[in-house]
């Protein structure tokens, strides 16, 4: 069962993590839930430059990012998209994340996160609710 109906487009994800196991593991279970457009960076500053090379398309939907990495770390990077795009969903991916660092991520904006390890499931729910997030907004920018 995919997570799209056929009235709705699925998601474009960028797919961010440091880890080549994770983002392999983590892009089958995108795949297995109907998601095909995912594009991979392997850290924040790679992310960032992929975003960059889009010229402002709205490519991807969602940012599905790890929060420690090299080079830039997932939070620099929510920073910086933020400073460009406050609406761009932003999901944090993290093994270890403490209260502050949470509410630090929240004061910039990002849209949820997932605790490694995580399942199939809970990777599912998370991009349903960005998904009825996304579909709204884009219904709202239809109608303006």
């Amino acid at each position: 069962m995919t997570m799209h109906d056929k009235n709705s487009d699925p998601l474009r994800i960028l797919l961010i993590d440091d880890s080549p196991q994770s983002l392999k593991l983590v892009k089958r279970m995108l795949h297995d839930q109907g998601i095909t457009q995912v594009f991979t960076a392997k850290n924040g500053v790679e992310g960032l430059n992929l975003l960059g090379s889009f010229d402002g398309e709205d490519i991807v939907d969602l940012v599905l990012c790890d929060w420690n990495m090299p080079e830039m770390d997932g939070m620099e990077l929510l920073r910086q998209i933020r400073s460009a795009d406050p609406d761009l969903m932003f999901i944090m991916v993290t093994g270890n994340a403490d209260y502050s660092s949470v509410a630090e991520a929240k004061a910039f904006g990002v849209n949820g996160f997932i605790k490694k390890p995580f399942s199939p499931d809970e990777l599912n729910r998370k991009l349903k609710v960005a998904s009825r997030v996304i579909s709204h907004r884009k219904l709202e920018a239809a109608a303006l």
